[in-house]
């Protein structure tokens, strides 16, 4: 700002220099010598020009960033041109008489003055060139000894020094005022802009009669209406548009009723406001207006929200619907669940909550995408929705799962009759696509507060009674009791204890014989795992191994089976070959493989010995997968078994994708057949066919007698593997048993 005001000035400096320069050379004329005037006259205007010019590139200082050292280099230029005026003096004193040296001290000291006025900008500028220009007058008046003068021109320099400073402070002050006010001025007019320019704000006024007075432009075209037609009509009527003549106005105008008639302050009230055949939502704030103690209306600001709340709606929507199946999801189950509980528990009835799994989804959803598997889940969405009532809310928990809040299930009978409902409904045939597609549904259901005091409780406790219902093959309906939980709880246990086992050395492998059917000679053994836990005893293979799939811990455990089994196979002789089941979950892991490698490496067993055996459900969650770990296995000199073939999910494209060495007859069908069933005899008889024309050998499990050992024998089974011939056994006893060396007869 200070060097603005420098630069702004230049042309009155210029003036006063050119002025008081005159003078001097009108009285110096004639009395100093011409050449030495001229050359005093020439150097003050280079001086001048050159600060004149440098002052005028100040113009912009306010509006740029200026350089620390601009302010003394601008008092440099004016010490300058106080040298050029010192020399003035100097130079031409001796030639001039005491009148004229008067005129010329009076003008110089005039141009001092008139510097402290025009270039208060800058006082530092206007001291240096009053001290430089006043030394060469007190020079002169030293020399001629003139000390009445000489003090009066120390007190005039100190005069001038003093006011200058107290000219520059008022000169800032008043420019630092001057521009806060200006700032604050630019600032309110631009959120005056800015407010007038927002189509969605406007100003409102309405009288102690609740008239529209003074009806803005903008609050007119909120309303589509001129503001002519609004002045004097009822604000509240306006708002209401049609439903005033009903008298069915919505809740928020009754809130805004209120507040006006309490005459009280309100702010951002959301009020629901009729333009036409449109519904708009405005937020409006107001304050009463008193002249004096008399009540004289409201004065207030309004904003057209109608796009942030149908945001807002949609948002609270999204965040309580599922938008897949535009179901209510697991947030708004939830609260129905428990406002469903509190009225049981405030009318001591009853509630129930169900929970549905689609069986068989994951099937449709591999094999033909997970497109049609979302329209499937629409589909199903859809149906449920038809069997609901008022007392009953279906929602998505996620995936496959569905779920269903009774709020009042006082009578048993009924949960019963939706779950029946469900099930058969859910179970019927689906067209999507060209492709005719067959699910079925399992549920699961409790009773809230009896099974569960909680939302919590009663969501987990349908879990496990869907997950039983899962576990009995599907496709029904299965109550919480209490003992499911207990289960529950002894699975976690157990699940615990297993996670240790492996490495407390409580798992270890027994080995069951398979023979000849012929000869009953030795051919194999089958590696089954075994596992007494010091906190719980021996432990049943059918109760952990499931649970060891479905935790993943069969993949450790899996490997290290296998790797036990090639040692031990390892010490056995040559012909004798080693049978390990392998759980899919293993063969979807990619380094399979590796891990089979693995062991024959470490174990020093030749491939060939090594006979992996897998069941049909290794085809049903990734079958790529397990068919290139099959192959990689096979590639290595490893022959590959199907186990209980015929009791899953059997299909002859299996047999032909995979080069199988044998195929296992479970022993239901042994049994059967023992027991004259024809249907178990003619499936024998035609796996054994199959086998045969496949190239591939058939063993026959489950062999317990003399009997059925004939009967396989006879329908021409190649392997026979049962506790007939022996029973799962340790190491130590397979190693007694290669001592003997003797055909094996129970």
């Amino acid at each position: 700002m200070q060097l603005a005001r420098v630069a702004s000035v230049w042309r009155a400096r210029a003036f006063g220099h050119v002025f008081v320069a005159a003078m001097v050379a009108w009285t110096a004329y004639g009395r100093v010598p011409t050449p030495l005037l001229a050359a005093w006259v020439a150097l003050l205007g280079v001086v001048l020009a050159y600060v004149v010019v440098r002052d005028g590139a100040l113009i912009d200082a306010d509006t740029r960033r200026v350089a620390p050292g601009e302010m003394h280099r601008h008092a440099l230029r004016a010490g300058m041109l106080g040298v050029a005026w010192a020399m003035a003096v100097v130079l031409f004193t001796g030639y001039l008489e005491s009148t004229d040296r008067y005129i010329m001290i009076a003008a110089i000291g005039t141009l001092i003055a008139g510097a402290a006025l025009i270039v208060s900008g800058a006082p530092l500028s206007t001291i240096v060139f009053g001290a430089l220009t006043g030394a060469g007058m007190l020079t002169i008046l030293v020399i001629e000894r003139a000390y009445q003068l000489m003090s009066l021109v120390v007190f005039f320099l100190l005069v001038v020094g003093y006011g200058t400073i107290a000219i520059a402070r008022i000169y800032l002050v008043a420019r630092i005022a001057q521009n806060n006010s200006q700032e604050k001025s630019e600032v309110v007019s631009l959120l005056l802009r800015e407010f007038e320019e927002n189509e969605a704000d406007w100003l409102w006024q309405i009288d102690a009669a609740r008239r529209i007075r003074g009806a803005s432009p903008r609050f007119s075209f909120a309303l589509g209406r001129k503001p002519e037609e609004l002045e004097g009509q009822s604000f509240l009527q306006v708002l209401a548009g049609e439903a005033w003549n009903d008298a069915n106005f919505p809740q928020s105008l009754h809130d805004l009723a209120d507040r006006m008639k309490r005459r009280e302050s309100f702010s951002n009230l959301l009020v629901k406001v009729a333009i036409g055949k449109q519904t708009r939502w405005w937020e409006l704030s107001g304050t009463p207006l008193f002249d004096g103690d008399v009540f004289t209306g409201f004065r207030g600001v309004g904003s057209d929200v109608t796009e942030q709340r149908e945001s807002s709606e949609k948002i609270a929507y999204l965040a309580r619907y599922d938008t897949l199946t535009g179901l209510p999801n697991r947030l708004m189950l939830t609260e129905a669940l428990g406002d469903a509980l509190q009225y049981a528990r405030q009318w001591r009835t009853r509630c129930a909550f169900l929970m549905v799994d689609l069986d068989r989804f994951k099937a449709v959803n591999d094999s033909l995408g997970h497109l049609v598997g979302d329209r499937l889940l629409a589909q199903v969405s859809r149906r449920l929705k038809e069997l609901m009532d008022e007392n009953a809310l279906c929602g998505r928990l996620g995936g496959d799962e569905f779920a269903i809040v009774i709020r009042d299930a006082s009578d048993s009978q009924r949960v019963e009759t939706v779950a029946r409902q469900v099930i058969e409904r859910l179970s019927q045939p689906y067209e999507i696509d060209r492709h005719t597609l067959y699910i079925g549904a399992s549920v699961g259901s409790a009773f809230g507060p009896r099974d569960g005091k909680t939302v919590e409780d009663l969501m987990r406790n349908a879990d496990l009674a869907l997950y039983r219902a899962k576990e009995e093959g599907g496709s029904g309906h299965y109550r919480y009791e209490p003992r499911l939980h207990a289960t529950a709880e002894e699975r976690r246990v157990l699940e615990v204890a297993l996670r240790r086992a492996l490495a407390d050395g409580e798992l270890s492998l027994n080995f069951q014989p398979v023979v000849n059917a012929q000869d009953e000679t030795l051919v194999s053994f089958e590696a089954l795992m075994r596992w007494n836990s010091a906190e719980h005893g021996s432990i049943s293979p059918g109760k952990f191994i499931p649970l060891a799939e479905d935790t993943r811990l069969i993949v450790p455990i899996g490997a290290w089976v296998l790797e036990q089994a090639c040692r031990e196979a390892a010490r056995w002789p040559r012909d004798v070959r080693v049978a390990v089941n392998v759980s899919p979950e293993q063969l979807l892991e990619r380094d399979f493989p590796a891990t089979v490698v693995n062991a024959l490496s470490a174990s020093g067993l030749d491939a060939h010995r090594l006979e992996i055996e897998v069941t049909e459900s290794i085809f049903l969650r990734d079958p790529d997968v397990a068919r290139n770990s099959l192959e990689q296995v096979m590639a290595l000199g490893c022959t590959v078994a199907l186990d209980d073939f015929g009791t899953g999910y059997s299909s002859l494209g299996y047999l032909r994708k995979l080069q199988f060495s044998t195929i296992k007859v479970d022993r239901t069908f042994v049994d059967g057949a023992a027991e004259g069933n024809q249907e178990s005899l003619a499936i024998v008889r035609a796996v054994i066919a199959m086998a045969r024309s496949l190239e591939m050998t058939t063993t026959a499990e489950g062999v317990e007698s003399p009997e059925q050992a004939e009967l396989v024998r006879s329908l021409g089974c190649d392997k026979i593997q049962g506790f007939h011939f022996g029973r799962p056994m340790p190491a130590e006893e397979v190693h007694a048993l290669f001592r003997q060396r003797e055909p094996l007869i129970a």
